[in-house]
């Protein structure tokens, strides 16, 4: 089997996508998702979504919320507002916001791959989120939300997909948010067989985000089996070139002092790390540096070099800072599970950090630099997991681009 392969996708009808493209369904909450989608019947909201349909009390695990999203996606391909490509096809598709453009190539994965860990992970999995994602794809036969994949140095790769952008395309809209997407229809027998040769070329490509969609595809591959070949044997990824993809900082909020003052607090952290104070919020500009903001003053944190193993896990800055600081000092030692521990991401910036300690309800925040593609591709090929909410990707992918349907044949 390949390492990925093209599919009949479906996406919005021409003129349509500015209605249909939603958020990816993991970043709202219900009530945030019903909000956004007021006035917008057509959201694929609706479907990733779908409680927003229901009375405000449901679960969003209730079965019929599942239901719901089946009964949407079908609402919307009988409107046809939502159309299948008549032939397999491979999909450009670029994110731009802000100074950063992604480029990446919508396909579809083998999950075959991903079970032999030639698709790298980096991430631990909670059964409760995998078993939402298997309910959800099982509802409407169809992978909806597509996994955030990386591919290594390749050049002609990047060629043949720049050149694929020269011509026009088939989708372009820009999101409240601010971030445009774009989208171009690889219908080019010959240039759809170059990328599949040339990404089975690949030794190895690495999930960026993702790893609950993934592993419930592996799940729904194994449960339904049959001829190997068929398309659920596959999942809807999109893959981009590692050195455009943009890692912002995963920063982290705590309650208390676990019993220090705060000079008891600066004495016990200046024994691992330099400490400045600073006349200005700190946003780290290089590894292995630290913001710390504690009873209204910022501080700059420096670790002792020689506290920094050869270890592509233990060297991050997330894990040094947890290794270092915030287990032995503050006795955070499970952060998914410890209500002590907050995490912000970087897109709103290190003044939320501020706001929220002075606001009372946390009594100190840290900023972190930015984790590297070449650290998470590092810890995936040493074949161990990243600490949690090591990485805050942005751009986020749009829902309801592309998705991928069980049901593959013409007619």
């Amino acid at each position: 089997m390949s390492l990925i392969r093209p599919f009949r996708g479906l996406r919005p009808a021409t003129g349509h996508a500015d209605e249909i493209l939603a958020p990816p369904y993991d970043v709202l909450s219900s009530d945030e998702a019903r909000e956004k989608a007021k006035g917008k019947p057509h959201s694929f909201l609706h479907i990733s979504k779908p409680e927003i349909d229901l009375p405000d009390d449901i679960s969003p695990y209730d079965e019929r919320v599942y239901a719901k999203a089946g009964e949407n996606i079908r609402a919307l391909r009988e409107k046809n507002l939502l159309q299948q490509d008549e032939q397999p096809c491979y999909y450009v598709y670029r994110l731009t916001w802000k100074d950063v453009e992604m480029t990446g190539l919508v396909a579809a994965a083998s999950v075959a791959a991903y079970d032999s860990n030639r698709i790298r992970k980096h991430e631990f999995t909670r059964p409760v989120k995998e078993d939402d994602r298997v309910r959800q794809i099982e509802a409407v036969n169809a992978q909806t939300g597509p996994v955030m994949l990386a591919y290594p140095k390749a050049p002609e790769v990047d060629e043949l997909i720049a050149g694929v952008t020269r011509s026009g395309n088939d989708m372009d809209v820009t999101g409240d948010d601010g971030v445009r997407h774009q989208l171009w229809v690889v219908r080019d027998d010959e240039v759809i067989s170059r990328l599949t040769r040339l990404f089975d070329d690949m030794p190895a490509i690495y999930i960026a985000d993702g790893h609950h969609r993934s592993a419930a595809a592996s799940r729904i591959s194994a449960s339904r089996g049959g001829d190997p070949k068929a398309i659920h044997h596959s999942f809807l990824s999109v893959i981009f070139p590692h050195h455009e993809m943009k890692i912002l900082d995963y920063n982290r909020l705590v309650k208390d002092l676990n019993g220090y003052s705060v000079e008891d607090l600066l004495a016990a952290v200046s024994e691992k790390f330099t400490v400045k104070k600073s006349e200005r919020a700190v946003k780290p500009a290089t590894a292995r540096h630290f913001g710390m903001y504690l009873d209204g003053q910022w501080y700059e944190l420096e670790i002792n070099r020689s506290l920094v193993p050869d270890d592509p896990v233990k060297s991050l800055d997330v894990s040094l800072l947890s290794d270092h600081l915030i287990e032995p000092l503050l006795a955070i030692s499970d952060p998914r599970k410890d209500e002590r521990i907050d995490f912000v991401g970087g897109i709103r910036g290190v003044e939320e950090l501020q706001k929220r300690v002075d606001s009372g309800g946390w009594k100190v925040a840290f900023s972190l630099f930015p984790t590297s593609m070449e650290a998470l591709m590092a810890v995936a090929e040493s074949g161990q997991v990243m600490p949690p909410k090591s990485t805050w990707f942005e751009p986020k992918l749009a829902d309801g681009v592309v998705s991928l349907v069980f049901d593959q044949t013409n007619g």
